[in-house]
Parts: structure tokens; C-alpha cells; sequence
């Protein structure tokens, strides 16, 4: 049976293709493939910089430079053909290159494809450069996106007053700007580390001695030469490990990845919440089902299917953060087949992006609802007005509205009654007097618009 997404075991490559299929080109095995090429292909070229080897002419570099542009998926079966053979995925790379370049004016040179490297110095260096290239050029964006709209409804509805709930309970005023502007400090953070996130790697040989190295050029720092070829790649060389890159700053990488993606199951969370008590209401697209058997329905599909596949990305990320770390000695297998996999999780991420940014562009907010919610909860006041009466030593005054306020409905008489009884000044009771549910919003407006 041919491979379509009908037929796909993974919804990633299925139901939800349209959505991930721009992820081909970064986690593949096509792209790692593509990028294990760019690694060896650049440090072929760093070998000639470094005057390791002879200096290649312009020619040269446009010849090694093309071998990289035209490198497709039609390529890479020739890669997959070679690894029949090798039973290696890195040295059937290895001797594609020599292939292509054998013919070549750098055929003088194709012993020094791959020369002094172990496999995982080429694995760990281009996972590390498909996982930065994604995440600048797609996560960070679609990311943003989504911090964007959020910071867009803060602003909108900075000065909307909302009944705010503790433990589901009536609790106290809010906005609902400042509730958006919540989730959009928290992701900006977390945003703004992962711009800054520096993305490690390693070239220091069979077992991290840089061995081969100094016994082949005695003159050479290793170490410095390591350093130098890894942050030519714009990533950051790790220069103490063993044979393999220990994958500690990948696991901080996927921490910080379920960090944000906690923060948007909150909303999602939070989200069909509100629509469930009708404070939102969905945008009714033409020809959309909301149930099979109830014609009425408008489902928050959107916000459950990115609270679902946030779920599936954590799951992976988490997977990944504890079990790339560990490894026996220095190093066994058991990292590779699921470093296979570490395009899943942003798979997922992608899916749940997505749909949420599409959940948040169909809201509708039900003024009335949201208004009516509000405008009887005169309970809401026992707050500030124990803190009034506390303020002017009132014996007892949290027990005076405990009494007054718990757990029924009260009026604005009943409040304006027990001022009456109360010894404070009388401009300290005009202002709890014109103090309503709707205007008890501390500086909410304000903190709904700050960043």
C-alpha cells in the first residue's frame, strides 16, 4: 500500500499532514541526510581554512556549495542505496560525497572527508543544526503569532470588567485583558528564552580525548580547533564529553518546550472554560458540523485539539529530557533511535499552535453574559470592605462579613446597611458606597496593557 495520508500510521503524517509537511525538510530522514552533508561538506572546507589541507579555489567551495543545494529527497535514496551496502547511515554519507566528488578537482582530497571524526560528531552537530534551524525559522514565528494575539485581546478588552473565579468559586473583579495579558507575560518569557537559547555541540573524536587529532597533526590544538569548527556553525561548542554530545542542553531545550507548552494547555484550559459558561461565543463557520446528532452545536474543537496535541508534545519532549542524558560509559545506542524522533514533539507543536491561534481568531465575546455575571456579585465587596474596616482597627472584621457575605447572595443594602453600623470615617464610607462589582478592579486596565 502506497504511503498517503489516508494510509499514514501517525496522524502527524496523516490526518494533520497539511500542517506538518514543511517539517520534512528538518527532521526526515531525508533532512538528516541533507544536513550530515552540510557538516562534512563544511568541515571539509574548515580543514582547508585551517590550512590542514590545501586551499580550495572559489570553484571549488561553488562546487561543494552546489553539492549542498541539490541534494533531494531523489539524492538521498542514492545515500539509502550506499547504507544497504554499509549498514552505516553516516559512512554511506561519507562515500556519497567521495562519489560526487571524485571526478572532481577535489578528488585529491576525498580522504579528508571525514577525516578524524567519529559518527556521532557528524550526528550531533547536524541535529543540533536542524533543531536550530527549525526553531528560528518556524517555532520562534509561529510562536510569536500566537503571542501577538493575545497581546492584541489584553488591549482590547483591558477596560471589560469579568467575575473572576478561585477553587471555580466567585472570588473577586477582573478584566478580561488583564487575564489574557496573564498568558502573555508567562509565554513571553519563556519566549524570550527560547530566542536566546544557545544550542550545543561536540567534535572531540571516538571518546572525547580528540585522540585521533593529536596523533595525526601533534602541532594542532584540538580543542581550540574543535571550538573554532563549532562556532563557525553558529552553535555552541561543548568541549568536555565522551563520544557523544551528552545531550543536557537538548534536555533544557525540551524543559523549556514543555514549559511554553504548559502555559498554552492553561489557556486552552481556561478558554473552554469561558465558552462553556458562554463568556465567548465561537464564529459559526458555513457548512462546519458541530455534532452528528445536534444540529445546535458550536464545539471549542479548536481549543481541544491543541490541548490534546500539547499533550502528545510533552509526552515526547519528556521522553526525550530524561532519556538522552543517560548513557552507558562513554556511550551506547540507545540515544540514537530516539533522537530519530525529536521532530514528533514539534510536530505536535505545531498541530496544537495551530489550531489554538485558528480557536482564538473565531472567539466572540458575549458582552451581556459577561456583564450580567458580574453586576449582582455584591458578595465580591466583602473584600474591601473588611480591609476598610480593618484599616480603622473594626474589631472582628473579617468575622462581621464572614457572617455577613459566606456563601450567600447579598445586595448592595446589605452592605450599605452594615456601613451604617460601622465607626469609620464618613469619606472612607462614600467611597465603599460607590464602590460596585464592576468598578472593584484594582489596577487590572493597567496590568492589562503592561509588559
Amino acid at each position: 500500500m502506497k504511503l498517503n495520508p489516508l494510509t499514514a500510521v501517525s496522524p502527524i503524517d496523516g490526518r494533520y499532514y497539511q500542517k506538518t509537511k514543511f517539517m520534512q525538510d528538518y527532521f526526515s530522514e531525508y533532512a538528516l541526510f541533507k544536513y550530515r552533508l552540510i557538516v562534512e561538506l563544511k568541515y571539509l572546507q574548515f580543514l582547508s581554512t585551517k590550512r590542514i589541507i590545501r586551499k580550495f579555489t572559489k570553484q571549488e567551495k561553488l562546487i561543494l556549495a552546489k553539492l549542498v543545494k541539490n541534494f533531494s529527497p531523489k539524492e538521498a535514496v542514492l545515500v539509502k542505496k550506499i547504507e544497504k551496502k554499509t549498514n552505516h547511515d553516516v559512512k554511506a554519507v561519507e562515500y556519497y560525497i567521495k562519489k560526487k566528488l571524485a571526478k572532481s578537482s577535489l578528488r585529491d582530497v576525498l580522504e579528508f572527508v571525514h577525516f578524524c571524526l567519529t559518527s556521532n560528531d557528524v550526528n550531533n552537530t547536524a541535529y543540533a543544526l536542524m533543531v536550530r534551524d527549525y526553531i528560528k525559522l518556524f517555532n520562534v514565528v509561529n510562536l510569536k503569532k500566537l503571542l501577538t494575539k493575545l497581546e492584541q485581546l489584553a488591549n482590547k478588552y483591558a477596560s471589560l470588567p469579568m467575575l473572576a473565579r478561585t477553587h471555580g468559586q466567585p472570588a473577586s473583579s477582573t478584566t478580561l485583558g488583564k487575564e489574557f495579558n496573564v498568558f502573555a507575560s508567562r509565554l513571553r518569557q519563556q519566549f524570550q528564552q527560547l530566542q536566546e537559547f544557545n544550542i550545543k555541540a561536540k567534535l572531540s573524536g571516538a571518546t572525547g580525548t580528540y585522540a585521533s587529532f593529536k596523533s595525526v597533526i601533534p602541532d594542532l590544538d584540538p580543542i581550540k580547533f574543535s571550538r573554532d569548527f563549532i562556532m563557525a556553525l553558529g552553535l555552541e561548542p561543548n568541549l568536555i564529553t565522551t563520544q557523544i554530545e551528552p545531550h543536557d542542553n537538548l534536555a533544557e531545550l525540551f524543559h523549556l518546550m514543555i514549559r511554553i507548552n504548559n502555559i498554552l494547555l492553561d489557556l486552552t484550559k481556561d478558554m473552554w472554560i469561558y465558552i462553556m459558561q458562554d463568556y465567548f461565543k465561537l464564529k459559526v463557520i458555513k457548512g462546519e458540523v458541530g455534532s452528528s446528532t445536534m444540529p445546535q452545536k458550536v464545539n471549542p474543537i479548536d481549543f481541544e485539539n491543541a490541548e490534546g496535541n500539547l499533550g502528545m508534545g510533552n509526552s515526547f519532549f519528556s521522553h526525550m529530557s530524561l532519556k538522552l542524558p543517560v548513557s552507558r560509559l562513554q556511550r551506547d545506542l540507545s540515544d540514537s533511535t530516539v533522537m530519530r524522533n525529536v521532530g514528533v514533539g514539534f510536530a505536535y507543536n505545531e498541530i496544537a499552535y495551530s489550531s489554538l491561534l485558528k480557536g482564538l481568531n473565531k472567539i466572540e465575546v458575549n458582552h451581556e453574559k459577561i456583564k450580567s455575571e458580574l453586576k449582582d456579585r455584591w458578595e465580591l465587596l466583602a473584600e474591601p470592605y473588611q480591609q476598610v474596616f480593618r484599616k480603622y482597627s473594626v474589631k472582628n472584621a473579617y468575622e462581621i462579613l464572614k457572617n455577613l457575605s459566606r456563601g450567600k447572595n447579598i445586595t448592595r443594602d446589605d452592605l450599605h446597611k452594615l456601613l451604617d453600623k460601622i465607626n469609620i470615617p464618613e469619606h472612607e464610607k462614600v467611597k465603599l458606597r460607590e464602590l460596585t462589582p464592576e468598578t472593584y478592579i484594582g489596577v487590572a486596565e493597567k496590568l492589562a496593557k503592561l509588559k
